[in-house]
């Protein structure tokens, strides 16, 4: 793999993660939300988030795994790590670094679901919609992408790339 050239900038990145945490901010002002990162790609971003968000907020943790170090999505999700908080009628924004097929955030809405929160929606950093299977709503976007593999804040290759600060174009 190969990077090829920057997608997203820091600055890009961080103004919009700003704006993204006064929305949410603004949208939960009366209430006390629990923002549950997804493993591992969403770490960057979430930390980021949750330090703009101006409100009283619990956080919580899942990990799921659907790439299995390859660029395309296997179609099967698998939890690899749990949450461990009580989600019972809490306010719940999943906090994702990605949406493409839908197939992962489907399967996490049908676990949040059975846990009967008041109400769940979704931050996703990047959404590339032109990739999508299963249908999925995100109630508060980043970036919308084209169809490129991506990496950098967060977002792994094989583990590989999380660290950069920036979003860039891979060449597979």
């Amino acid at each position: 793999m190969e990077i090829e050239s920057t997608l997203i900038s820091e600055a890009e990145i961080q103004k919009r993660v700003w704006e993204l945490g006064q929305q949410i901010s603004e949208d939960y002002s009366n209430r006390e939300p629990v923002l549950v990162c997804v493993l591992k790609g969403a770490a960057v971003f979430f930390a980021d988030l949750f330090r703009t968000v101006s409100i009283p907020v619990r956080c919580e943790f899942i990990q799921l795994s659907s790439y299995d170090d390859r660029t395309e999505s296997s179609g099967h999700v698998r939890t690899v790590q749990g949450l461990n908080g009580n989600l019972h009628n809490a306010d719940v924004v999943v906090v994702e670094d990605i949406v493409d097929t839908g197939q992962t955030l489907s399967f996490l809405m049908k676990e949040f679901q059975a846990l009967e929160p008041a109400s769940v929606k979704v931050c996703s950093l990047l959404n590339k919609p032109t990739r999508r299977i299963v249908s999925a709503t995100i109630d508060y976007v980043g970036f919308e992408i084209p169809d490129t593999f991506v990496v950098g804040y967060g977002l792994d290759y094989a583990q590989k790339y999380r660290n950069l600060r920036e979003i860039y174009h891979i060449k597979a």
